[in-house]
């Protein structure tokens, strides 16, 4: 409903011509319509420039006037209509003629106000439907344009893996690279990866940390000649217990675990720890799986069939 002019004078003329005594146009129009009953009493007692006590007319007006709102005087001009529009006391009117008249109008004019209330309610629901395709194509875009940068980051990504893998007499310098590796591919999903820190007044060296659909894991990083054995995923058992109830454990081990490893962490009555390996790596750095995807389903794998291992191979053809 849009204000305009002569609904704000069909709102005065319901006011002057539908009751005659002022008491009762309040009670009869006013406060049905919302105005307080101490607006009305203050306007009531208000004189014009000749000393004479307003007329409805004249209260009607100031009442339109004193509204600072234009929602809320579209709300009581269409309460003053809708009033009038169900008006059947003509006997409490001074012209019965002028109030059946100005019924009659109100009638017309709420047809017209409905009529328009439905058309802008069309077009706003047409509105909020066109919006939702702006946002969801402006969505769609990012999600395309993040998928390119991840792509094309992640050649670089898959370029420094390869190299370090050349690397033969520095093994600390491959795992300060790994590490390096493993939080700008966090990075590049979003991912905030707490890099390398000591807890526990220094008695406990944690590689990364990350948190992922609620939970927070602990990141072990290896890459060694040798493989990994069970007495360095009991270290992180370890850490994880001297952790919040809500902790996990991610241990990447690039050339892979010993043969006793993953039998005996299936074992293991703590369900805590999933792993990632070399390939594992390397399958999302070349594009083939998605970083988040691969963490979901490993993690999934783990609560439910109790697997602490399984391979992205595997989880592609699934």
């Amino acid at each position: 409903m849009q204000l305009n002019e002569d609904n704000r004078k069909l709102t005065i003329e319901i006011i002057a011509n539908l009751v005659n005594i002022k008491n009762q146009m309040f009670e009869q129009i006013l406060e049905p319509a919302g105005i307080k009953k101490e607006q009305f009493v203050r306007l009531r007692g208000s004189k014009n420039a000749v000393g004479k006590l307003w007329t409805k007319r004249e209260i009607g007006a100031q009442l339109l006037e004193e509204f600072d709102n234009p929602i809320k005087e579209k709300k009581f001009i269409k309460s003053i209509i809708e009033i009038a529009s169900n008006w059947s006391k003509f006997h409490l009117s001074d012209n019965e003629y002028a109030a059946r008249a100005t019924v009659q109008k109100a009638r017309e004019v709420l047809n017209t106000i409905e009529i328009n209330e439905a058309i802008e309610a069309q077009l706003l629901e047409e509105e909020k439907k066109q919006e939702k395709l702006r946002i969801e194509e402006l969505k769609q875009k990012a999600r395309k344009e993040k998928k390119s940068e991840i792509l094309e980051r992640s050649k670089l990504l898959l370029m420094m893996f390869d190299e370090m893998a050349t690397m033969k007499n520095n093994p600390q310098k491959k795992g300060y690279l790994l590490e390096e590796l493993v939080n700008m591919l966090f990075q590049l999903y979003d991912i905030a990866l707490l890099e390398s820190f000591r807890r526990n007044n220094g008695g406990e060296q944690i590689d990364g940390a990350f948190k992922l659909d609620g939970w927070h894991y602990i990141v072990e990083m290896k890459w060694t000649n040798q493989l990994t054995d069970m007495k360095q995923l009991d270290s992180l058992y370890g850490k994880i217990s001297r952790s919040g109830k809500q902790t996990m454990g991610l241990f990447i081990s690039i050339n892979g675990w010993s043969s006793n490893v993953i039998p005996l962490m299936k074992q293991h009555p703590d369900k805590a720890i999933f792993l990632l390996d070399g390939y594992d790596l390397r399958v999302v750095l070349s594009g083939e799986i998605d970083l988040i995807e691969l963490l979901q389903k490993k993690i999934a794998k783990l609560n439910l069939m109790a697997e602490p291992y399984v391979g992205a191979t595997a989880i592609l053809t699934e």
